[in-house]
């Protein structure tokens, strides 16, 4: 009984410190192969070329943080020739059927231009040791190196959002 006791105790202490250890920022990150909105693979744009600004959204909820993307989208304020913004479908937690959510996302980059990729089952979360994306709206930044440097999961709070500049401003080189 002891024995089992002790063996539980080890294994949860090694599960905290492998989860710990996957929210340490920055940390490496590498390029995934995910798919096209017609399901033809893909890597990840502008890996390696500029710093990446990634939109991973579980299309459950793809409102979550609008107003606040909206307004980066509308002040240019994480945009210039260092840093490039797209966006990542979690198909693999939507019960929305794939082809509908991808018949939606092809009409609306048709529309606005955006970059838009697809994640079927959970490769890009699994790669990055992203955890629980479910219902989440993840808002993440990758340097020129690979490194993920920040990641927020869900709506943000106003000390978020601004943590979130603050790291975009030091891939950009711009001053708050």
């Amino acid at each position: 009984m002891k024995l089992k006791a002790l063996l539980l105790v080890a294994v949860a202490t090694l599960l905290i410190t492998v989860d710990a250890d996957a929210q340490r920022l920055p940390r490496p990150v590498r390029n995934v192969e995910l798919q096209t909105l017609d399901g033809a693979k893909a890597r990840l744009p502008w890996w390696g070329e500029k710093n990446l600004m990634i939109f991973y959204v579980d299309p459950d909820v793809p409102k979550q943080n609008h107003d606040f993307i909206t307004h980066i989208e509308n002040t240019s304020r994480l945009a210039g020739p260092e840093i490039e913004g797209f966006g990542i479908i979690n198909l693999k937690d939507t019960g929305f059927p794939s082809n509908v959510v991808r018949q939606i996302a092809d009409a609306r980059t048709a529309k606005n231009g955006a970059t838009i990729i697809c994640d079927p089952d959970h490769w890009l979360s699994s790669a990055w040791r992203l955890g629980d994306c479910n219902n989440c709206f993840v808002i993440m930044l990758v340097n020129k190196e690979g490194q993920l440097v920040y990641i927020h999961k869900g709506e943000m709070s106003k000390e978020e959002q601004i943590k979130f500049i603050e790291a975009g401003d030091k891939l950009t080189g711009k001053k708050r």
